[in-house]
């Protein structure tokens, strides 16, 4: 009985650590449309300069918080003005001040953009968006399905990458 005892006061413990051990630090979010569906992770601002300091100018980020955003096509259409298959996606940015490089990925349940470059032959997708500025500071990381396309807003910087379905 002890024995017994001891094996599931073992077990709630490992459990409540494990469960600890994966708190995420930014809330996860699921937003979509009939066409488009996007699970990303939403850091704040919390009064730093995002965009050329905290994600370098010039480098692959992964478009939230903790593992790296996955988009879902629900039909054949076009993203970027390029053509993209119904299917599950992870999504990357190369960021530059000017303009963003939107990659899409097939390699699934990547955690951040740290391995990016082991899997950068599996892109299924890479277009080229201008970068343009909110009309107010966005504290939180917003990805909007709404309308024609994809709004990414954060800091003062914005991001628009047009759909078709």
């Amino acid at each position: 009985m002890k024995k017994l005892l001891f094996l599931a006061i073992a077990a709630i413990s490992i459990g409540t650590a494990f469960a600890q051990e994966r708190k995420r630090a930014s809330p996860r979010e699921t937003v979509e449309n009939e066409n488009v569906k996007v699970t990303y992770g939403r850091p704040y601002k919390k009064g730093r300069v995002i965009f050329g300091q905290l994600e370098k100018f010039g480098s692959v980020w992964r478009l939230g918080a903790d593992e790296a955003t996955e988009i879902t096509f629900k039909k054949d259409g076009t993203f970027a003005g390029q053509p993209v298959k119904a299917g599950t996606y992870t999504m990357f940015a190369l960021i530059n001040e000017k303009e963003w490089e939107i990659i899409l990925n097939s390699e699934l349940k990547q955690w951040g953009a740290y391995g990016y470059e082991k899997i950068k032959d599996k892109n299924v997708l890479q277009a080229k968006v201008p970068v343009g500025k909110t009309p107010s500071v966005v504290e939180q990381l917003t990805i909007d399905t709404g309308g024609d396309g994809l709004t990414i807003s954060w800091d003062d910087t914005m991001v628009k990458v047009p759909y078709k379905f």
